[in-house]
């Protein structure tokens, strides 16, 4: 059996969309008809060289994504043939098969425990999780980063209270969904940081009270003007940014949590005092997400229409135009490419 992938052959160079052949499943995979590929900052990294020496090329990319389980392999127990599931690089319970080699005209093409930038793909079962049938394939690509990293910061890692103030640095696919989770946390103010006004547009429709474009003001000043900041998510990638969030959060207390994927090489310089005011800086993985305990949950907030991702739904590509959303990322002007499999 045969697929069409895209896949990243040289860094820096545009995608190849060709056909390869799907080996046989090994001990805990699953081979999964793909319905959606969201495309994230991620695999934009990956493909221009930003994440330092490349030593698996050629190899297939994507990390989110939903689909339709077509085999199931050995001692496979979470999913059978027929379910619909999110597929997500957050591992949850299950097997955990680290690679794949498919095969590209004699060539070999390597994957990790999950890709989904093609029309069928093999997944570790650790990286999918079930859900019911009547959910949206669309949204559920969207369960597999974006949504649980940009809500799990919030929920899991900063943990605010109803009242206490937050601050989010980058209003991209997961700063939005880090903005969502805060209105439904109970935060005020929210407050949204972006360089651009399309994007503090949308983050005023997700639940920000205050937005700050940061080319046009000192924004740590400006949430110090507004509030005593309890907390900050960072999601740009920018030490710069990284290094406002930390500044902009109270003495005594104040919350920095850093989301966002720095270029190969950053560094983020710190003053030391800042730490010895009492303010914390928190890394997270993902969001700190359970997926088979909070994707059920993350499913109920966007089924009852507590979260809104129709900002997130704006535009959709077919594999062979993967290159063309990945510019369209780059450039800012989509908010979170979805690779559509029947396009």
């Amino acid at each position: 059996m045969h697929t069409l992938a895209a896949i990243l052959v040289n860094t820096s160079e545009p995608l190849v969309i060709d056909n390869i052949k799907i080996p046989a499943l090994k001990t805990g995979q699953v081979l999964v008809e793909v319905k959606y590929s969201g495309v994230c900052h991620t695999q934009l990294l990956e493909a221009r060289g930003h994440r330092g020496e490349d030593k698996f090329l050629p190899h297939c990319l994507g990390h989110e994504g939903s689909g339709i389980v077509v085999e199931i392999g050995k001692d496979v127990k979470k999913v059978k043939a027929g379910d619909r599931v999110i597929l997500s690089w957050i591992k949850g319970s299950g097997e955990n098969v680290m690679s794949t080699i498919y095969d590209w005209n004699g060539r070999n093409v390597n994957a990790g425990a999950i890709t989904t930038f093609s029309k069928y793909a093999i997944i570790s079962e650790n990286r999918v999780t079930p859900i019911p049938n009547t959910f949206p394939m669309d949204e559920a690509a969207l369960l597999g980063c974006a949504l649980p990293t940009g809500l799990g910061s919030v929920f899991n890692t900063a943990s605010p209270k109803p009242g206490q103030s937050l601050a989010v640095f980058g209003c991209g696919g997961v700063g939005l969904c880090a903005i969502a989770a805060a209105n439904t946390a109970g935060c005020v103010p929210i407050i949204a940081v972006d360089i651009l006004q399309s994007k503090l547009d949308l983050a005023s429709k997700m639940g920000a009270t205050h937005v700050i474009n940061a080319k046009e003001t000192d924004v740590v000043s400006e949430i110090q003007k507004i509030c005593n900041l309890d907390y900050a998510i960072e999601a740009t990638g920018s030490p710069i940014a990284m290094s406002q969030a930390l500044k902009s959060i109270r003495p005594q207390g104040g919350t920095a949590v850093i989301v966002g994927n720095a270029k190969h090489g950053s560094q983020l310089s710190i003053d030391p005092s800042l730490l010895n005011q009492g303010k914390r800086i928190l890394g997270t993985w993902g969001g700190d997400n359970d997926p088979d305990i909070h994707y059920p949950r993350y499913c109920n907030l966007l089924k009852y229409g507590k979260i809104n991702v129709d900002p997130f739904i704006q535009k959709k590509y077919a594999l062979e135009s993967a290159e063309e959303a990945l510019k369209d990322l780059e450039s800012g002007a989509v908010l979170r490419p979805l690779i559509d499999m029947s396009l």
